[in-house]
């Protein structure tokens, strides 16, 4: 069935043109509606990031949702693993999270989670769809109608869930730790968990002003928090993004420490302590290859999935792992979370900084990644991965590289380009591979 709303991730757009006040009305009575199950008083919880058109879709939606029958807890602004988290522990028949993610203030989504706390299947988003452009959706009698209220406790809850995924007794003093929210949703929860842990925070991106959401600031970019930590000589930096459901990393020194780094840091650490729930983690393809090699080196193996953390979470529960994530910081430690938590993945690394008593530069840098090149081509019609000289280029391709290297050819989900990355052992081979491929599929686009 062809998706006319939902995308990989819920439903997103520029906010007021694709995400209007319309749209978001008719989501929450499509999604109230299919999610009425029983004869008790149906609720949902709805959290948002700090954009300015939060506002505009949050009251959409609450008139969408009690116009079927349905009462609303407004959280304000949280982070999409707080709303994960709290559909489940509050009871609640739905949860909805308000944001873009990383995007740019003037992007917004709509992320529906179920009352398991997890994102919805295919199946039920396609009711949902089939639902919002149906003129005679059932409303409810004016005696049936939900109410809606803030709750003001929703934040604090989160904070006491994220601090107890450390060990029992871990505390965080003697850490001085730079945290940057993106101006986001986590700009008040995360530097509270940090500093209630005991450590000496520094904040950044806590300001947001409804525009200036991931704008030079967060895990897209982290330029600002490397000087940050280098000027005030702090152990360690945190970027989360604009929902906060991802985190990299800054070693004492400045440097990044991307998502497969962090993933090798915790899957070591949970080895060692007899955690995984299995031997090995889950990644997309686009984790680098030297990551492999060192989970191999410890026994581990690395399942890889296409790009996109919904299908990383889809492959854990169906294999029963408990670690995954992407190389971007979209980190799900299922132990914990339904969903990617970068406030609650920090706080594992903090923890192995911890035990083992060394600096960031020496705990977090646990592989040499080798040389990874990604390239996009536009792309203006037909089908030009199938032309034939693309298929021999493809072919020349992955043959040259041979067992030490890769090649990842995909389509982008959300723009007409197609995505070309390899990666190897000898930077020189893996560009000239790539440019061989991006020129054949110009030519033949």
């Amino acid at each position: 069935m062809t998706r006319r709303y939902f995308g990989t991730d819920g439903i997103r757009g520029r906010a007021n043109a694709v995400i209007t006040p319309d749209l978001a009305m008719r989501v929450g009575m499509a999604a109230g509606l299919v999610f009425q199950r029983g004869e008790h008083r149906h609720r949902v919880v709805i959290g948002k990031d700090t954009r300015l058109s939060g506002y505009m879709i949050e009251n959409a939606m609450v008139a969408g949702f009690t116009s079927v029958g349905m009462d609303v807890m407004l959280l304000g602004p949280v982070p999409t693993p707080a709303v994960a988290m709290l559909t489940n522990s509050l009871r609640c028949d739905l949860g909805v999270m308000i944001s873009a993610s990383h995007n740019p203030f003037d992007d917004n989504g709509i992320k529906l989670f179920g009352p398991d706390g997890f994102k919805l299947s295919d199946e039920i988003e396609g009711r949902i769809e089939v639902l919002i452009d149906d003129p005679d959706k059932r409303l409810s009698g004016s005696r049936e109608l939900g109410r809606a209220r803030r709750i003001d406790d929703g934040r604090f809850r989160y904070i006491e869930f994220a601090k107890r995924t450390l060990p029992r007794n871990m505390r965080l003093d003697g850490l001085r730790v730079v945290v940057d929210c993106a101006n986001g949703a986590a700009y008040r929860v995360a530097p509270e968990a940090l500093w209630e842990l005991g450590a000496d925070v520094i904040s950044l991106g806590v300001d947001p002003d409804g525009f200036n959401i991931n704008k030079d600031v967060g895990s897209t970019a982290p330029e600002a928090l490397s000087r940050k930590v280098r000027e005030m000589r702090a152990d360690i930096g945190i970027a989360l993004d604009g929902d906060a459901d991802r985190v990299v990393i800054v070693d004492e020194k400045g440097h990044l420490v991307d998502g497969d780094q962090l993933m090798a840091v915790v899957a070591a650490s949970w080895k060692e302590d007899g955690r995984l729930a299995q031997p090995g983690i889950v990644a997309t393809v686009m984790s680098n290859l030297g990551l492999e090699r060192y989970l191999g080196g410890l026994g581990l193996l690395l399942e890889r999935t296409a790009v996109g953390d919904r299908y990383v979470l889809e492959r854990m529960r169906a294999q029963g792992y408990n670690v995954g994530g992407e190389q971007s910081g979209h980190i799900i430690l299922s132990d914990f979370a339904t969903t990617g938590d970068g406030l609650v993945a920090a706080l594992q690394v903090l923890a192995v900084l911890k035990k083992a008593g060394r600096p960031v530069s020496e705990v977090c840098h646990r592989f040499e990644p080798l040389p990874q090149v990604l390239k996009n081509v536009r792309t203006k019609n037909g089908k030009p991965l199938d032309h034939p000289t693309v298929v021999i280029a493809i072919e020349g391709g992955r043959q040259r590289l041979g067992d030490s290297g890769r090649l990842v050819i995909r389509p982008s989900g959300t723009e007409p380009v197609i995505r070309v990355m390899g990666e190897g052992d000898d930077r020189t081979v893996v560009e000239t591979v790539v440019d061989d491929i991006i020129e054949a599929i110009s030519t033949a686009a």
